[in-house]
């Protein structure tokens, strides 16, 4: 009696993932064989540290204070090494996307057999997570130095967790910004003002709780507290339940903008097609 075996079949969801998760070790690869150069280019974080530790230390001496809006000066320096860390980390992808809109490069990246979203978001988080880890090594190491070994319990692994989203955030809104190179070619102006909002009332420069009660209520409104601040906060304060509510609030700005991108791009190939692009 012949006895026939079924193949087993890979869903078309696991081979798609595989697919990106390729994308996104080759990312990390090309990464880490420059990985010298990023090293020298991470110890320009150590000059922008040290200048905030110089501020703050003066701040905390002038209010004769051992805590400014609940953290102390130990604790204001490991947030600005976490955030600083971040956002040194995360790739300008915008200004790939508006290079390759220019150069008319994007014609042949939608003729790949993968979406051109996730293809960029694959390198882009293979890029990010390499030069987040070894900016945490340089900037990690000035606060050791500072103030001995930190005492996060779960923080270290709260950030961990959370720059998973934050990344993820950032990442949508940085392509949302590459995408409007489709009608104005030019984003680099838009690129300067997305990061400065980063640094302002994303929580890079100050946490928080130390902007005025009106400017946070209004941060709590936007995505850019999503980005920084949650991952820095839970790094130095963990709290488990304030955690997952970060995740959550993670998780429907990334279902919100995420719909919004898929728009602009929909819209941004259909203006290139008809232009004959």
């Amino acid at each position: 009696m012949l006895t026939f075996t079924r193949e087993p079949r890979v869903s078309s969801l696991a081979l798609k993932l595989a697919k990106y998760t390729a994308v996104g070790k080759i990312s990390v690869r090309n990464n880490l064989a420059y990985l010298y150069d990023l090293i020298i280019r991470s110890f320009f974080l150590l000059v922008i540290l040290y200048v905030f530790v110089q501020l703050w230390s003066v701040t905390y001496e002038s209010v004769g204070e051992n805590l400014i809006a609940g953290y102390t000066f130990e604790q204001i320096i490991w947030y600005l090494i976490f955030a600083e860390a971040f956002v040194m980390a995360a790739p300008r992808h915008s200004l790939k996307v508006e290079e390759e809109v220019l150069k008319g490069d994007i014609g042949y990246q939608l003729t790949r057999p993968m979406s051109y979203l996730l293809f960029h978001y694959a390198t882009y988080m293979g890029e990010g997570l390499v030069r987040v880890l070894v900016n945490l090594l340089i900037g990690g190491a000035l606060g050791v130095f500072l103030f001995g070994i930190p005492d996060f319990g779960f923080g270290w692994l709260g950030f961990l967790i959370m720059i998973l989203g934050s990344f993820t955030v950032n990442y949508l809104l940085t392509m949302m910004v590459g995408l409007c190179a489709f009608w104005v070619e030019e984003v680099r102006g838009i690129d300067f003002v997305y990061n400065k909002l980063l640094f302002t009332i994303g929580g890079m420069m100050i946490p928080l709780e130390m902007m005025p009660d009106m400017l946070r209520s209004v941060c709590e409104y936007l995505p850019f507290q999503a980005i920084v601040y949650f991952a820095a906060k839970t790094a130095v304060q963990f709290d488990g339940v304030a955690m997952i509510k970060m995740i959550g609030i993670q998780a429907l700005w990334v279902l919100l903008i995420t719909s919004v991108l898929v728009l602009i791009y929909k819209r941004g190939v259909k203006k290139l097609n008809v232009n004959g692009g």
